[in-house]
């Protein structure tokens, strides 16, 4: 006797399926209204920074601070193009290359962390040569509370990404695991854009 093989058990039928199970649900719309809230905090964020630019004549960020914006925008291009990496390893999700998955993901998440790495250096300099910390100045008080609630967010996405990596090496791969990759790009590619606005708010237009 003998068995049939379904052509639809290869690459492509899980790719239909994750297709399938891409389309608006409860848990990708209840992310995507999540995160408009969370613009509409960073948009108070963003509203507190002017209102203390606004207070300000001449000279800004106003002395002792001084900002690199060369060491910024290294950290900069890097965050950026780690939303590059996030969305290859949603492509290989996609084709339900899981091994592919992961190295993309590993790699999005070494470089979130290198991010987070240099924002804290910045924070050491800054505090330790510049004299400026959260209870220093009005300026203090609004580069900490926005560029520190943003880093708080990326250290959330890389325990995302640690869980989801974590996910997919102690249960078989499916379309369910695909879409929570999906979903985590999601949060990755709005911590990015948040964090642009944010590098040209405060290290080039100021």
């Amino acid at each position: 006797m003998t068995t049939a093989t379904s052509p639809a058990a290869g690459p492509s039928a899980f790719s239909a399926r994750v297709h399938t199970l891409n389309r608006p649900n409860m848990v990708s719309v209840g992310v995507i209204v999540w995160l408009a809230s969370e613009l509409m905090f960073f948009a108070g964020l963003f509203g507190v920074y002017f209102t203390i630019r606004a207070q300000y004549e001449g000279e800004f960020p106003p002395a002792p601070t001084e900002l690199d914006i060369t060491y910024a925008t290294f950290f900069t291009v890097i965050l950026v193009a780690s939303s590059f990496t996030c969305q290859w390893g949603v492509f290989a999700a996609e084709r339900g290359d899981v091994f592919a998955l992961r190295r993309w993901y590993v790699l999005t998440l070494v470089m979130g962390l290198i991010f987070v790495l240099g924002q804290a250096n910045e924070y050491h300099t800054l505090v330790t040569h510049h004299d400026t910390t959260l209870a220093s100045s009005p300026y203090g008080t609004a580069f900490y509370l926005t560029t520190g609630f943003h880093g708080l967010h990326v250290i959330g996405g890389l325990i995302a990404f640690v869980l989801l990596i974590g996910k997919t090496k102690i249960s078989k791969f499916t379309p369910a695991q695909a879409t929570g990759a999906i979903v985590v790009s999601y949060y990755w590619h709005f911590v990015d854009v948040v964090w642009i606005g944010l590098f040209l708010t405060i290290y080039i237009i100021r």
